[in-house]
Order: structure tokens, then sequence, then C-alpha cells
């Protein structure tokens, strides 16, 4: 039989804000950025204590691997990281000296955007082609109905309307998050806007009767536009309409990092403070069993 393996995928975070210049701009493409653009992602960073990233990355690849092992498949599994160590590059490198002739690649984003997840696969063949690599890939697209990653989801929701006193959860407003990215992917036919909406769709529907609205989040500068609304401007809207509960969910994330703990926990929760409003946000996946059982299920599959 095939040599198979796993190589697992995620962003990369940078191992101290000493290194946020290269990693900002591995991210822009080179395109210059100004001091204060640095300096503003490192206090963001700064305030989290550091981006856990990449130790919860390695987490949820070790447990891949060990739930893989107690179903029989023999399948070691590789970490890349796209914009920082250790690289998809470098990892699809060490596949091919260890003799792995078939993978299957899987991204930590359960839904598909040929902007996202298609640049992951991007990665993987320009590795492929420096090497002179034939390995036989097969990659998971999207993998947000995964029964497991649904039940995961759901059970984390039921958890976080527990932060809410009693009396006042039926007046919680749910909000279900993801990155945002540029408008112009709808015009494109991409998936990634229905993906998003579909999976905040069934899990409300799983929750029973509950008062539910998507929002994207995170969004970059670019001078083009990009989906939205963005969580700020809902905070604000929800304020003014009389809302005084708000509960995240940040479906499109599936682990702690600057995008959860800055943008939601910091900025977000900020807003709703100033306006009153009690804001709290469900816990990340992480390396919830359900949550690894999903991935594993995903790669098998696929």
């Amino acid at each position: 039989m095939p040599k198979k393996a796993v190589l697992m995928m995620a962003y990369g975070t940078p191992d101290s804000t000493e290194w946020m210049p290269y990693y900002l701009s591995d991210i822009r493409g080179g395109r210059p950025m100004s001091e204060e653009f640095v300096q503003e992602f490192r206090h963001r960073y700064e305030l989290i204590g550091g981006s856990p990233l990449t130790a919860l990355t390695f987490d949820q690849a070790k447990k891949t691997g060990e739930e893989l092992q107690r179903r029989g498949y023999d399948w070691p599994v590789y970490l890349g990281m796209r914009h920082w160590s250790p690289w998809i590059k470098d990892t699809v490198g060490q596949m091919v000296l260890h003799g792995i002739e078939e993978a299957v690649g899987i991204v930590l984003a359960p839904h598909y955007s040929a902007m996202s997840i298609g640049r992951y696969w991007d990665k993987v063949a320009e590795a492929q082609k420096a090497y002179g690599s034939n390995i036989g890939f097969s990659f998971v697209n999207s993998w947000y109905r995964q029964p497991n990653f649904l039940q995961a989801v759901e059970n984390h929701i039921r958890a976080g309307y527990e932060k809410f006193a009693p009396e006042v959860r039926d007046k919680v407003k749910l909000v279900f998050s993801a990155h945002s990215l540029p408008a112009r992917l709808l015009k494109m036919g991409d998936p990634y806007d229905d993906e998003l909406k579909t999976n905040a769709r069934i899990i409300a529907e799983r929750l029973g009767s509950v008062d539910w609205m998507f929002t994207y989040q995170s969004a970059a500068h670019t001078g083009e536009p990009w989906l939205g609304p963005q969580i700020e401007e809902v905070v604000v809207d929800l304020a003014q309409q009389g809302y005084k509960y708000m509960l995240v969910a940040p479906i499109g994330f599936v682990c702690d990092h600057v995008e959860v703990l800055y943008d939601i926990d910091i900025e977000a929760k900020g807003l709703a403070e100033e306006r009153g409003m009690q804001l709290e946000r469900i816990e990340m996946m992480n390396s919830d069993p359900l949550f690894i059982n999903a991935i594993v299920d995903a790669v098998i599959g696929a």
C-alpha cells in the first residue's frame, strides 16, 4: 500500500512581536507598510499576551494523529503554516524526504473560499513543483457539515448562554461571525458567504428558538469593499435597537488567536461595554474531542 499521510495547514503567527514586520510583509505580499501599522499589530499581540495559535495548532495536529491511530489509520500528521514556520513548503519537503506517496490536505478553517483555502492549495502546488514531488494529494475543501463539528459548535453555544443570568437568556442576541474577505468574491461565484450563512442557519435550527444573526469581522483596509456587516457596526446597531446581551460565536475560526482574543474580546467587547451591553463569546474549539473527531472524519472521507 502507498505510504499515506495528512497535511494539516493553518495561517501561522510570529513567534514574538520582534518578527511582526516580517510576518505582516509576508501576509501583504511584500507591499510597503508604515511603522504605525506594524506597531498597531504589535500592540494587539502584546495586549493578548502573544498569540497561542501555533501551540494550539500543534496540539490539534497531535490529537488528530492520535485519533487516526485509535481508528486504525497509521497516517502521520504533518503541520504546515501559510505565513510562518513551519512553512507549508518546508513541511512538504519533509514529507518528500520521508517517502510519503499519498496525502490528504486539510486547512483548519471549515468553509471554502478560493481567496482563503484555495491559497493553501496553491502553496502545496508550489512546494510540489519546487521539490519535484509527485505526492498524490487529495484536499478537503470544506467540512462545516461534519456532524461532529456541528455538535461541537452547538455544545459550545449552549454553554455560552450560561454566561448570562438565567432570567435574561431569552433576551440574548446570538451573533455568528467569521473573517471577512474582499466582497468581489460574490461576483466570482465563490461559496464562502453561502457556506457560512448556511452553517449559521443549521446551528440556529439545532438550537431551537433563538434570536440570531450573522456578521463578519477583522476586515483588512485594502481600499476595496469587504464582506459585511462588520461586528463593530453590529454592536453599535444592536445597542441602538435596545439589545443588552450579545453572545458571539466565531464559527469561522477554530482556536484562540488574535482575531478572537483582540478583535472580539477586547475591541468588540469594549464597544459593547461603552453602550451598557454584556458581550460574551463562546469558547473556541481548540482541541475539543468532538472537533478533533470532525477533522478525522473529514480526512478519512476525502
